[in-house]
């Protein structure tokens, strides 16, 4: 049987680039690759499945390479046919077989076409982003030409349920660096029912997500969400958003609100997976024209695109005053979701390693 080692950084974040690097650990898995995972916290192993719907028994974490000195590591990794290795913006030195290195931030300024880093990539067989746009930044920051293999999502694992008059937003609480706008959201969704009070007079905003780093954020949120048929959920279990998923008729994102994607890429959506798990629950995405999103959502066919906030204000109302628009764009973008199917993932990448 053939060895793989995976390692992610942020692993303990369990987000949407997480469910990446344990997609891929599962797709290795289920093509006879023994996977190794370096981590020091055992632990996580538990909480992988409940937050991502990913199982992980077959799977070995070990303590973490990455900390031993240069000689120690380089050994250890020679045994591996495989590595899959996330960037921080560095490039690591990979001793296996076969090193592929995977880049979800368009990294920029970061020195990527040093000497070093050069040498180090003539060890690496392919360079993977995550979307068209994080390739346009890491081609021209690191001078390599990368491969795009979109984020895989489990589309069957969503289901249209009964449909209500429920606005959803997916994202993690944070107003650190990769912020999700939900104030944005709460202010749009204020507007929206002060301006069209008989239009939106049942409708309801639900925010869900993790929030490690965003306790503070969460209270400033529920501050503003004061009076409104507003719902923040923190930490929701994987099977409750589904739920969540399938109820609701729109799908809202606001990350990367004023912010000029060429001089500060890595604070947009730098693809968006839970606007495709919104779609493959049929809800009608309006999500905001930045990063990765439009190669998602194709404006008027699966989705809406929004770049100032008044739009999305009317573009929402002409949903709700269209169910039959809302149920056209609903099959459409449940149709459009299955390019990103987990078979589909795992049959590029394995395309990439023979």
């Amino acid at each position: 049987m053939k060895k793989a080692a995976i390692y992610d950084p942020y692993l303990d974040t369990l987000g949407g680039g997480e469910r990446y690097t344990l997609t891929v650990a599962d797709c290795l898995n289920k093509n006879d690759f023994r996977v190794d995972i370096f981590w020091d916290d055992k632990s996580i192993k538990s909480k992988i499945e409940p937050r991502l719907g990913i199982k992980v028994e077959r799977i070995n974490f070990l303590p973490n390479i990455f900390n031993k000195s240069g000689n120690e590591k380089k050994r250890i990794l020679r045994n591996y046919d495989l590595i899959f290795f996330l960037s921080d913006g560095s490039i690591p030195f990979l001793t296996a077989k076969q090193n592929l290195l995977h880049f979800q931030v368009p990294f920029h300024g970061v020195g990527g076409k040093n000497l070093l880093n050069r040498l180090k990539l003539r060890k690496i067989k392919a360079i993977i982003c995550n979307s068209l746009f994080t390739k346009k930044f890491i081609d021209q920051e690191y001078g390599v030409q990368g491969k795009v293999i979109y984020p895989p999502v489990n589309v069957e694992a969503f289901k249209v349920l009964k449909k209500e008059n429920l606005i959803l937003n997916v994202g993690r609480f944070t107003d650190l660096l990769h912020q999700k706008r939900q104030d944005v959201l709460i202010k749009a969704f204020k507007d929206l029912k002060a301006r069209y009070p008989q239009e939106t007079e049942d409708w309801r905003l639900i925010l869900a997500g993790g929030d490690k780093e965003g306790g503070n954020f969460v209270k400033k949120l529920k501050t503003m969400a004061i009076g409104l048929p507003i719902q923040i959920m923190t930490n929701p279990q994987f099977n409750y958003l589904k739920r969540l998923y399938g109820q609701a008729k729109i799908f809202w994102t606001a990350a990367g609100f004023g912010i000029d994607e060429e001089k500060e890429p890595e604070k947009v959506e730098h693809f968006g997976i839970t606007t495709v798990e919104a779609m493959a629950a049929g809800c009608v995405p309006v999500v905001i024209r930045k990063g990765g999103q439009p190669e998602i959502v194709k404006e008027g066919e699966n989705g809406l695109l929004w770049e100032e906030e008044k739009e999305l204000v009317e573009k929402t109302l002409s949903l709700i005053k269209k169910p039959k628009e809302i149920l056209r764009i609903s099959q459409k973008a449940q149709k459009s979701a299955l390019a990103f199917s987990e078979k589909n993932f795992c049959q590029k990448l394995m395309n990439l390693i023979k």
